[in-house]
């Protein structure tokens, strides 16, 4: 085995000294000293051999491997690693790639904002894990309210001492937004909401919402209505009328729920598309504002039901099954 030995290395450097460009000297390195080449093969064959055998063997390999690296390195300096490629032929047409587009959703979202924004409003944010003070406690549900039970609601594990959950309206929003400032304030926030609903052509466990939130000294349902006026004309055509019937919400008093009279498949009708009220004194008074010095009103809107009434789509699921012949047909 050691004359076998000898005899590939002899073989390896007579072939190295022909080696005239980097092209060939690649073509070597694969065949002698690659993961695959014929060092590699030798030394597998060492397995074989007589025990008493192996240590000699394994210095002899061991030499060689060093005698061809180094040559290896020696003729790389002398006609470099550069190996020439095909030129690309850059003048053949290539794929036609379709323009993207924004999601249904997104563009609705932009479009609301845009519209509010006309109005005075400014965007505010929040965490859409939130603590039960804010979902809960600062809008006036108490403990033991059924909007709290585990059935309506995902909670989550207890964080420092206080058990999180995914909110359940962008209401938190407003919260944070007294909170963070005085009045008067005039804000709207757009955001995901999460409740365990059964998921239909009208339900689904995750959703959007937009709140709006207006206080200052003065504020009335008139002004609510009117708000609300110029945004279904602005949304849904000059012809959109805006009623409000009475209902009941923990945070707002009086409440109402919204409806907007649009045009659908060329019939006109009444679609329900969220609540609103007069914000009620004791959230103001949760957040440290004077109840008696300022009022305000607060709404929200489904931007699904906003979405589905403007497209005429009529199954929610299709919003979220990414189904790209449901997309591209908006």
């Amino acid at each position: 085995m050691l004359q076998q030995i000898q005899q590939q290395e002899t073989q390896a450097l007579s072939e190295a000294q022909s080696i005239a460009d980097a092209a060939s000297l690649e073509v070597w390195r694969i065949t002698w000293i690659g993961s695959n080449g014929k060092l590699k093969a030798i030394m597998e064959s060492l397995k074989s051999a007589p025990k008493d055998q192996k240590p000699s063997l394994g210095k002899r390999l061991n030499e060689m491997k060093q005698v061809l690296d180094s040559e290896f390195e020696l003729r790389k300096q002398g006609v470099g690693t550069t190996v020439a490629r095909p030129a690309m032929d850059l003048t053949e047409p290539g794929l036609r790639m379709g323009e993207g587009r924004r999601h249904i959703l997104s563009r609705t979202i932009a479009d609301i904002v845009q519209i509010f924004g006309r109005m005075g409003f400014d965007v505010a944010e929040g965490p859409e894990v939130e603590d039960e003070w804010h979902n809960f406690t600062a809008l006036n549900i108490p403990d033991g309210h059924p909007a709290r039970e585990p059935t309506d609601n995902f909670y989550m594990s207890e964080q420092g001492g206080v058990r999180r959950l995914l909110r359940t309206q962008t209401s938190t929003v407003q919260i944070r937004a007294m909170e963070a400032g005085k009045p008067p304030l005039k804000v709207v926030a757009v955001g995901r909401v999460y409740r365990p609903d059964t998921h239909d052509a009208t339900h689904f466990s995750m959703f959007h919402q937009i709140e709006g939130l207006f206080v200052d000294k003065g504020v009335t349902m008139v002004d609510l209505k009117t708000t609300l006026w110029h945004f279904a004309r602005a949304c849904f055509g000059p012809e959109a009328e805006v009623r409000m019937r009475p209902s009941f919400f923990p945070f707002t008093e009086p409440s109402a729920e919204v409806d907007m009279k649009m045009c659908i498949k060329g019939v006109w009708r009444w679609v329900e598309l969220g609540g609103c009220g007069m914000v009620d004194p004791a959230v103001l008074t949760s957040v440290g504002i004077d109840p008696e010095v300022f009022t305000g009103f607060a709404f929200g809107l489904g931007v699904e039901r906003i979405a589905m009434r403007r497209h005429g789509i009529s199954d929610i699921r299709l919003l979220f099954e990414n189904d790209i012949r449901f997309l591209r047909q908006f």
